[in-house]
């Protein structure tokens, strides 16, 4: 069974940036057919797409994040990384990796997300 795991800072100061990896068992992710994507949830709002990384290594990120949003993977750990700069208090969300379908686009396997403040 595929399980990823999020890991990162919990309390991040702007205008720094936050610097989050995934990390992938039960699967790899070179493994065609798969994207590996980031996910967030503002409090009391709904889930956000930031972008994946697909397993020939592609990148596609959210037009509302693009400028600010850099994904990157380390195939000989089997992780995936994002990195979101200058952040602000509107980046406080929970924020989940999790495993997309190529051709469906549903996220089938999810980590159980990380909560990450955005605050001085």
């Amino acid at each position: 069974q595929v399980q990823l795991q999020e890991s990162g800072p919990g309390l991040v100061n702007p205008p720094q940036t936050l610097s989050l990896t995934c990390t992938v068992s039960g699967g790899s992710i070179t493994t065609s057919s798969y994207s590996w994507t980031w996910i967030r949830q503002p409090p009391g709002k709904g889930l956000e797409w930031i972008g994946y990384i697909d397993y020939s290594g592609t990148t596609y990120r959210s037009p509302s994040l693009k400028s600010r949003t850099s994904l990157s993977r380390d195939t000989s750990k089997n992780q995936f990384t994002l990195q979101l700069s200058s952040v602000t208090p509107e980046d406080t969300a929970v924020y989940y990796c999790a495993r997309m379908g190529v051709i469906n686009g549903d996220c089938d396997y999810w980590g159980q997300g990380t909560q990450v403040t955005v605050s001085s």
